[in-house]
């Protein structure tokens, strides 16, 4: 069974083409996106560059870089389909068209469930880094679908990445989700303490306050 697991492997990577241009720009463009945010919005929370862009309105400037944020995910998604269809596709998933499809769909669906859901429990603040800003949540949110997994929003972004790529048929489709997914956890990494060290910060100056 592993020797069967190997070849299937094999046989996807070989219908990978790294000479495509298109790959490597879409590559390029999810890589940049979680560095683009993470760094601008500390620069936020140290310097509050945005706000006073914003002319001193907190909440304005985390729109601007909502709006933002959003656009460069469209670009990322359009770069990320015009890879695929330069990619080569993989006769194993043309032979088992019907299965791969209902696959592709149940991951695209569950995908942007866990994303639109987030979304609506966090709001336009909560989505887009406005604890940077100063915006910060009463409560931490326990509903769904934050209690199936704590990143919603990294991981439906990632089965809605596979889903695109089952669908295409694109061996290359599985091997940038593998790097998205590498990408978002990498950017976990940052964000989750920074994020905790905020609300600690809080909780701090709101103990100091009931002394």
């Amino acid at each position: 069974m592993c020797e069967v697991y190997q070849q299937l492997a094999k046989d996807c990577l070989a219908h990978i083409d790294f000479d495509q241009t298109s790959l490597w720009i879409s590559l390029g463009s999810i890589a940049f996106n979680p560095i683009f945010w993470n760094i601008v919005a500390r620069k936020e929370y140290h310097s509050k560059l945005l706000t006073k862009l914003a002319f001193g309105n907190s909440r304005l400037g985390c729109y601007g870089l909502a709006l933002t944020i959003f656009s460069l995910g469209i670009v990322r998604d359009i770069l990320y389909e015009k890879a695929l269809r330069d990619q080569p596709a993989w006769s194993f998933f043309t032979e088992n068209s019907d299965i791969v499809k209902a696959l592709a769909i149940a991951s695209f669906s569950v995908g942007n469930v866990l994303v639109l859901s987030s979304m609506w429990a966090l709001g336009v603040t909560g989505t887009y880094l406005g604890d940077y800003f100063g915006i910060l949540m009463d409560d931490i949110v326990t509903g769904f679908p934050f209690n199936v997994t704590n990143n919603p929003m990294y991981y439906g972004s990632t089965l809605s990445f596979l889903g695109t790529a089952l669908w295409f048929g694109k061996p290359a489709g599985i091997f940038v989700t593998v790097f998205v997914l590498v990408m978002y956890l990498i950017a976990l990494r940052f964000e989750e303490p920074f994020t905790a060290e905020i609300y600690a910060k809080r909780e701090r100056e709101r103990a100091q306050k009931t002394k």
